[in-house]
């Protein structure tokens, strides 16, 4: 007896063999907590922007960078020696001349501060705009954290196009047993994660598992698994009221999606850049990731963070000047200044944000290993595009760099900014794991970013 054929062309006992989860051949996240939730439409106050992130993971120094102390005790002033840049009277480091030169590209802003000298802590507040709830020494992420901008986004403005609402690259925040928080949609669930990508852009082998198909398997082809995946769905229909099924069968939708455009496929291409561009950014995985941040924005990707190192890649407890010196700062300078004039040129930095900062800022007394070590109550965030007036210095701190000496923002007014900007409005609220309806933001928008007035 012949085996029974589906329409697909594969028999009953291929589909059992094949298995319902590998039917795209693709690994997508899985959908394995929070409940499913309605999410409210999201009217836009105004224009919706883009973001990139460059992260500094550990936190960079802000006396050594952005807000050099030159008249403090050497102690404190460090080795650096100062650079004029396009802003008169204001000078940075001198290992970031690309950078000094193109400040009237950007805003600084000296006077970003909080509360917690933790890694973990801190990360979730700066990369949610809120305190991680129950929050303690090294707490690890969990389900119960406030969610990242580009998780908010995805629940607050769901979309169907292939595309996802976040991408982090080019490594993921974690170390031994601890995952740092901020980097998910929290309490929201898996549904709304940013995709998370882990290799090096500047390798020639680099891919994207996520986005490769298969052995064998080709767009062309692709149809005919979508053809096998409407068979078995339909044969499945008992499971139909049964939610995670349901939820299996939209990611199945987004994974044929996302393998159908060829605008999300070639934006992980660097291949396709001119050799002169790749250059310009930097022949490194700094540099490469910031390029490919460029074309995910192209490609319509609204959020990408991309963290510039490894976990702690910047938590110079010792021997911080000749790391800046000679492995962090060099790479730094030439990407996002390549970033800045590539946005600038393409006419994509009217609707892209560029900001550029780390979890806090570090001691202003050098420790006996000549290095700095963590603090919260004053850092620095560098801030660029869609609206930011370049060319000015938002806040000081006080002749130490310890506290600041003007208006404080905190990563709560940060997160409110950048709501703004993704046209989200400030009153709104989501339902929390508890069943709550909690304000997504409390901060301020840092209206200085854009009005150039000084505070």
């Amino acid at each position: 007896m012949r085996p029974h054929q589906h329409r697909a062309g594969l028999s009953r006992r291929e589909v059992l063999q094949a298995g319902y989860s590998g039917l795209l051949g693709v690994g997508l996240p899985a959908i394995t907590s929070g409940r499913a939730q309605a999410a409210p439409a999201a009217t836009p106050s105004r224009s919706p922007k883009s973001l990139i992130i460059v992260f500094l993971t550990g936190a960079a120094s802000h006396h050594d960078t952005f807000d050099m102390k030159l008249d403090a005790p050497a102690e404190i002033r460090g080795e650096f020696k100062p650079i004029a840049t396009a802003i008169p009277g204001y000078s940075i480091c001198e290992h970031l001349p690309q950078l000094a030169a193109r400040a009237n590209k950007y805003a600084v802003i000296r006077t970003l501060s909080h509360e917690d000298n933790n890694h973990l802590m801190s990360t979730h507040h700066v990369l949610t705009g809120e305190k991680q709830p129950g929050g303690f020494f090294d707490k690890v992420a969990s389900r119960d954290d406030w969610p990242c901008y580009s998780g908010a986004l995805a629940f607050l403005r769901q979309r169907d196009d292939g595309l996802p609402s976040g991408v982090n690259l080019p490594t993921y925040l974690r170390e031994g047993p601890l995952t740092w928080p901020g980097q998910h949609a929290g309490f929201l669930g898996a549904n709304y994660d940013p995709w998370q990508i882990t290799g090096d852009p500047n390798k020639t082998d680099f891919r994207v598992d996520a986005l490769t198909l298969a052995a064998g398997i080709d767009v062309v082809h692709l149809g005919r698994r979508q053809m096998l995946l409407q068979e078995v769905n339909r044969q499945q229909s008992q499971f139909a009221e049964v939610a995670q099924s349901l939820r299996l069968q939209k990611d199945q939708k987004l994974a044929f999606n996302m393998l159908s455009s060829s605008r999300l496929g070639q934006a992980f291409e660097l291949h396709r850049e001119p050799d002169g561009v790749r250059d310009r950014y930097g022949r490194t995985t700094d540099g490469q990731s910031l390029l490919t941040a460029r074309r995910l924005i192209e490609a319509g990707v609204p959020i990408v963070q991309v963290n510039i190192g490894r976990v702690q890649n910047w938590d110079n407890h010792g021997d911080i000047f000749p790391t800046l010196k000679n492995r962090l700062l060099p790479p730094l300078d030439q990407g996002v200044s390549a970033l800045l004039d590539d946005f600038d040129s393409r006419g994509l930095l009217n609707d892209t944000m560029i900001m550029m900062l780390g979890e806090f800022g570090r001691t202003p007394k050098i420790n006996a290993q000549r290095g700095r070590d963590h603090w919260g109550p004053c850092f620095f965030g560098l801030f660029a595009g869609a609206g930011v007036q370049g060319g000015q210095v938002i806040g000081r701190s006080d002749v130490t760099g310890a506290y600041p000496a003007t208006r404080a923002f905190s990563p709560n007014d940060v997160a409110a900014t950048v709501y703004h900007l993704l046209g989200l409005p400030a009153e709104v609220e989501v339902t929390d794991r508890l069943g709550r309806r909690v304000r997504l933001n409390k901060g301020d928008v840092i209206e200085s970013l854009f009005n150039g007035t000084s505070v």
